[in-house]
C-alpha cells in the first residue's frame, strides 16, 4: 500500500523532528507526573490498609484487584474511544464534535458502571465461588461497597482528562492530580481514624471528587474564555450517527485495554498456583510494583502519540501525522531501552525494600532481569497502541492483544512455569514472547498505513467535507 508522504531535505526533516520532540515533551511530561500520582495513590492506600491489620490489607488488596478487572479497566477502555474522535475533531477545529463527544462519553460510562455496580455488590459470592477465603471475601465486599461512588466519579474524571489532553492541555490535569495525592494523606489519616477500614476506601473517591470538581471548573472557564467555542454549542445535539461512531470505537478500545490489564492479573493468579505460592506471588507483586512506575511513563508516551497523530490527521496534515507516529515510536524505543536498563540496575536493591527474605530477594533479582528485557518491547507496544488509536483503528490493537497475550504469552508462560518448572521466570519468559509478538503485529499494521487515506478518513470522522486538494503533505 503506497504512502503519499513527501520527501524532505535531511536538514529540514531534522528541524521538524526537533520541533515535534519539543511538542511531544510538552504534552508527555505532565502526563507522566499525572500517572505517577496514580501509583502514589495506590501506595498510600496500601500503607493505610496495612496499618489496620493483615485481614484488612488482604481484603482491600483483593477488592482493589477486583475493582480494576470489573470496573476501572472497562471505564478507562471505553473512554479510549474519545482519543481519536476528540483528537481529530480538535485538529479539524470541529469544537461542536468535541463538546458532544464529552457529554456522550460521560453518559455511556455512567451506564456501563451499573454493570460493575452489580458485580461489586456480589463480589463475596464470586470470590468464594472461585476458592477465596470467606473472611477475606467479606472484607473485599465491604471495601468495594464504600468504593462504589468512585465508579460514578471516574465516569466524569476519565472523559474530562481525555477531553483536555486531546487538545494538548495537560498541565491542569497534572496540577489537579498532584493536589489530589497531597490531599489523599490527610483525608486517609482522618477517615481511617474515624471510620477505619471503610474510611480508607472512602478517601479514594473523595480525593478523586476534588479533582473532578476542579477540572469541571477549569473546562467551564476555558470554554467561556475561548471566543466562539462555547457559543458553537453541540453539547446536547447528539444524533444516532454520533452514537454509532462512538460505539464502533468503544468496543475495540475497551477490549484492547482490558485484555492487557486482565492478562497481568491472570499472571498473578497463576503465580499463586506455583509450588511455593506465597513466595511466587510476593516476587511477582514486588517486580510489578517497579513496572507500575515505568508504566506511568510508557502510558504517557502512548497517549501523547495518540494525541499528536489524531490532531495532525484531523487537520489534514499527512506529513506531520506520519512524522509524529515514527518519532513517537523512536522515542518509545529509546525510553524502553532506558527503562529496561534501570530495572536491571535496580534489581539488586529493589527486592530488599519490600522483603528481608533472602530467597524472595534472590527471586526478585532474577525475575527483574527478564522484566528488564520485557520493558524493551513493552514501551514500543504501548506507543503502537496509541498510534492505532490516533488513526481511529483500535481494532488492530485488539487483534494484536489477542494474538500476543492469549495465544502466545499465557499458554507459553504456563508451559514454562508448570511443565518445564521455571516458576515465575517461566511466566515472564512467556510474557516476553507474547509482548514481542504484539509489537511485531502492530509494527506490521502501522508500516502498511496509507497516511493520505487516513487523513481523508479523519475528515469523515470529524464531520467535515473531504476536499482532496486541501490535504497538506508537508
Amino acid at each position: 500500500m503506497e504512502e503519499e508522504i513527501p520527501h524532505q531535505r535531511p536538514e529540514k526533516f531534522l528541524t521538524m523532528a526537533v520541533s515535534e520532540l519539543k511538542t511531544q515533551q510538552a504534552i508527555a511530561c505532565p502526563l507522566v507526573i499525572m500517572n505517577l500520582t496514580w501509583f502514589a495513590k495506590i501506595t498510600i492506600t496500601t500503607v493505610f490498609l496495612g496499618r489496620l491489620g493483615e485481614l484488612e490489607l488482604a481484603g482491600g488488596s483483593l477488592g482493589f484487584m477486583f475493582s480494576n478487572v470489573t470496573g476501572f479497566s472497562v471505564l478507562v477502555g471505553l473512554c479510549g474511544a474519545m482519543e481519536p474522535i476528540c483528537g481529530q475533531a480538535y485538529g479539524a477545529k470541529n469544537f461542536k464534535l468535541l463538546h458532544k463527544t464529552l457529554v456522550m462519553m460521560v453518559c455511556l460510562l455512567l451506564l456501563a458502571s451499573l454493570g460493575s455496580c452489580f458485580l461489586w455488590l456480589n463480589v463475596d459470592k464470586i470470590l468464594i465461588y472461585f476458592g477465596q477465603q470467606e473472611d477475606i471475601s467479606l472484607e473485599a465486599k465491604k471495601y468495594l461497597f464504600y468504593l462504589l461512588p468512585n465508579l460514578m466519579i471516574t465516569s466524569f474524571l476519565c472523559p474530562l482528562k481525555s477531553y483536555l489532553s486531546s487538545q494538548c492541555i495537560t498541565v491542569p490535569i497534572m496540577f489537579t492530580s498532584v493536589l489530589g495525592v497531597i490531599l489523599h494523606v490527610p483525608v486517609n489519616v482522618f477517615l481511617s481514624r474515624t471510620r477505619g477500614f471503610e474510611g480508607v476506601a472512602m478517601a479514594i473517591w473523595i480525593t478523586d471528587l476534588v479533582v473532578v470538581i476542579l477540572l469541571v471548573v477549569y473546562v467551564v472557564v476555558m470554554e467561556c474564555r475561548k471566543s466562539g467555542t462555547w457559543k458553537e454549542g453541540g453539547w446536547c445535539e447528539q444524533g444516532i450517527e454520533d452514537w454509532v461512531r462512538l460505539l464502533k470505537l468503544c468496543g475495540p478500545c475497551c477490549l484492547m485495554t482490558c485484555l492487557e490489564w486482565w492478562c497481568y492479573e491472570i499472571v498473578i493468579l497463576l503465580a499463586g498456583k506455583l509450588p511455593n505460592a506465597k513466595q511466587a506471588v510476593s516476587i511477582m507483586a514486588i517486580v510489578l510494583n517497579f513496572d507500575y512506575l515505568l508504566y506511568a511513563v510508557m502510558l504517557s508516551l502512548g497517549t501523547c502519540a495518540s494525541i499528536r497523530v489524531s490532531n495532525e490527521l484531523g487537520a489534514n496534515r499527512v506529513g506531520p501525522a506520519y512524522r509524529s507516529a515514527y518519532i513517537s515510536l523512536s522515542l518509545g524505543s529509546v525510553a524502553g531501552l532506558v527503562g529496561g536498563l534501570v530495572m536491571v540496575l535496580a534489581r539488586g536493591k529493589w527486592g530488599s525494600v519490600f522483603s528481608h527474605n533472602k530467597e524472595t530477594v534472590k527471586g526478585v533479582s532474577s525475575a527483574m532481569l527478564w522484566m528488564g528485557l520485557l520493558e524493551l518491547v513493552n514501551f514500543p507496544l504501548v506507543v503502537c497502541g496509541g498510534i492505532v488509536r490516533g488513526t481511529a483503528r483500535p481494532w488492530l490493537g485488539t487483534y494484536a492483544s489477542i494474538g500476543g497475550f492469549y495465544i502466545i504469552a499465557l499458554p507459553l508462560g504456563v508451559f514454562l512455569a508448570f511443565k518445564v518448572h521455571l516458576g515465575v521466570n517461566g511466566l515472564l519468559i512467556g510474557f516476553l514472547a507474547g509482548v514481542s509478538t504484539c509489537v511485531m503485529l502492530l509494527l506490521g499494521f502501522i508500516s502498511r498505513i496509507n497516511w493520505s487515506e487516513e487523513a481523508r478518513n479523519a475528515q469523515r470522522l470529524a464531520a467535515h467535507p473531504v476536499k482532496e486538494d486541501c490535504i497538506v503533505k508537508t
